[in-house]
């Protein structure tokens, strides 16, 4: 595993000796508690705890907060976490677009910077583009490159997690298995963490909307179809980071329909968004892209709505194994075609009530994405934080 890329540890993972750590995760919510609160609830002495809260205050990742009410004598000290000890960057790298954003440890954005960038330029123009973007944030928000603790991207490509590396990138002339954290610490030498850009769109919208829900899937309909897994209130990647390619399962419909990646039948070549455009276009409408038929559609075009229609019962058709395997309470659906409204959810939600077992419905939702175009960037960055304020980072800076 490259130092650069860090993996996300199994849950049951041993740590270190019990450290700073133990008394900096029961903090990392933002409620402020008290010596004898951390001692009560780590079941370590004060005295030890006592040496912890200095710790974790010389490295600045926490801080006093208020006052608490006296019971009697000098009142209590509060603790919390310090959200400005440090900043993150998330980047989203689409086909065309990039965003970028610093925010503190809150997930509180300090700066951004968006351009139109073609991936297809290569991964020395579009990573030197980013460099130079993070140092102008930095310098916006008036914090040090020493401040900065993390750097997370999401790519649109297949991603090998444990090194950063694109792997095989379709979109991406020129990306394939290049070092992407190593060529981004060459100007910044911080932990950077790759993703693939459908993780970090379930990780952003988990973060801007459903905190609470530990079971949650993110459908992405752009002109690919994939899937981002949250299971147990953590991100499911597979073995080598292939889990949630949905765009390739074969759907019983199109048996006959050759896709890009050579086999038939792929759901994204039947309801991937040049495959809307392709139908309406044999059927005399003007439509080579995602965004000529949303345009159709929202002009009322009925053809382009029955289109949208069927591409959600032929998702729905995927997801209803989905949802019988991995049995989520959320499907958020996300990406450009979802900007189609109720008409791809409908189709959706037709056939995955109707094909599901009962119980993995009873509690089921299917709603539109609440992040939107920022759900790439806010995930990205809630990747970094992360990392900054894991158990093993945290333990490596106290040591």
């Amino acid at each position: 595993m490259s130092n650069s890329q860090v993996a996300s540890p199994p849950r049951n993972a041993a740590l270190p000796a019990p450290g700073a750590s133990d008394v900096f995760q029961l903090l990392r919510d933002g409620q402020p508690r008290t010596r004898a609160e951390l001692a009560q609830l780590t079941g370590l002495a004060r005295s030890t705890v006592a040496l912890r809260v200095d710790t974790l205050m010389k490295l600045g990742f926490i801080a006093p907060y208020g006052g608490a009410v006296s019971t009697g004598g000098r009142p209590p000290s509060l603790f919390a976490l310090n959200s400005g000890a440090r900043v993150v960057v998330g980047a989203d790298l689409g086909a065309t677009h990039a965003l970028v954003i610093l925010t503190d440890l809150a997930g509180t954005v300090l700066a951004e910077e968006r351009a139109a960038l073609n991936i297809a330029a290569g991964p020395e123009e579009v990573l030197g583009w980013l460099a130079a973007a993070v140092g102008r944030l930095l310098e916006a928000a008036g914090r040090e490159a020493r401040e900065l603790g993390a750097i997370g991207i999401g790519l649109p490509g297949p991603v090998e997690h444990d090194t950063g590396r694109p792997i095989n990138p379709p979109i991406m002339p020129g990306w394939d298995r290049v070092d992407v954290p190593g060529l981004v610490q060459r100007h910044f030498a911080v932990p950077v963490l790759v993703d693939n850009d459908v993780n970090i769109m379930a990780l952003g919208e988990q973060a801007t909307a459903w905190a609470e829900v530990p079971e949650l899937m993110f459908i992405k309909v752009a002109t690919g179809i994939g899937a981002g897994i949250i299971s147990n209130g953590q991100l499911q990647r597979g073995a080598q980071g292939t889990a949630g390619d949905l765009g390739h399962v074969r759907v019983p419909r199109g048996e006959d329909v050759q896709c890009r990646c050579g086999n038939t039948g792929c759901l994204e070549a039947l309801a991937g968004g040049p495959a809307l455009a392709a139908v309406l276009s044999r059927e005399g409408r003007t439509a080579s892209t995602s965004q000529d038929v949303i345009d159709l559609v929202r002009a009322g075009d009925l053809q382009a709505i029955q289109v949208v229609r069927q591409a959600g019962r032929d998702i729905g058709d995927v997801l209803a194994t989905c949802v019988n395997l991995i049995n989520p309470s959320v499907i958020v659906i996300g990406g450009s075609l979802a900007q189609a409204g109720e008409h791809l959810l409908a189709g959706i939600r037709e056939v995955v009530y109707r094909r599901s077992l009962p119980l993995a419905t009873e509690h089921l939702r299917i709603a539109p994405s609440v992040a939107g175009q920022r759900a790439g960037v806010v995930g990205a960055a809630s990747l970094a934080i992360s990392h900054v304020l894991s158990p093993e980072a945290i333990e490596a800076a106290a040591r």
